[in-house]
């Protein structure tokens, strides 16, 4: 069993997107239990995220491990439904109103779900409605906004505001990322936090919680 873990772990480490949905498939075939699996799978993420912090990672490495283990959360997903695996927590993601720039969004939505968060992707140019919908519908406990132009950093605030008229400011904490934000700008909007990057927002979302 070992053996066959270990295969999930080296094929999204190595970003081997058809062979990391072999070996899940497999260790499902074998009875590895659904749970254990994910486990494996959120160990080899925290890997890449720590990889990626030491410099030996890149974007695009991280980016191709990524899209692996969601090859595999694919093929596992039915199984955890099955078994009743919770997810850590749930969590709204969107660029902002007015911002179409989507792959460090993707990173961060992709990077969550490898730690274990269920994760609904409202996409990029969200506005503040959509994003207080979402949060009724689907009663996530963190919203995540990313933007990437000065311009559409506004609608960050605006959207806070928007989850405080409706009265759900107090049930979500609210996160903050992309390229031109900082740590002093979250805390100017009102944000619970920031992250310069998609393993930090993984460490960051559990941290909330």
């Amino acid at each position: 069993m070992n053996q066959i873990l270990k295969g999930i772990y080296d094929a999204i480490l190595e970003g081997e997107r058809e062979n990391t949905k072999k070996q899940v498939q497999a260790a499902l075939e074998q009875g590895v239990e659904a749970r254990t699996i994910l486990d494996k799978m959120i160990e080899a993420m925290g890997e890449v995220g720590r990889l990626f912090e030491e410099g030996e990672y890149f974007v695009p490495e991280m980016l191709i491990s990524a899209r692996s283990m969601q090859e595999g959360l694919g093929v596992l997903k039915p199984h955890l439904a099955e078994a009743d695996v919770k997810a850590v927590g749930k969590v709204v993601a969107g660029t902002v109103k007015g911002d179409l720039h989507d792959i460090g969004k993707n990173l961060v939505v992709m990077m969550l779900e490898g730690g274990g968060f269920e994760v609904v992707d409202l996409g990029c140019d969200v506005s503040p409605e959509q994003f207080v919908q979402a949060v009724k519908e689907t009663g996530a406990q963190i919203v995540a906004m990313s933007a990437l132009l000065t311009t559409t950093m506004p609608n960050m605030k605006v959207t806070i505001d928007a989850l405080k008229e409706a009265g759900l400011r107090d049930k979500v904490k609210v996160m903050v990322g992309g390229a031109p934000l900082n740590a002093q700008y979250a805390e100017q909007i009102g944000a619970d936090g920031y992250s310069p990057d998609a393993p930090g927002a993984v460490r960051l979302a559990k941290s909330l919680l």
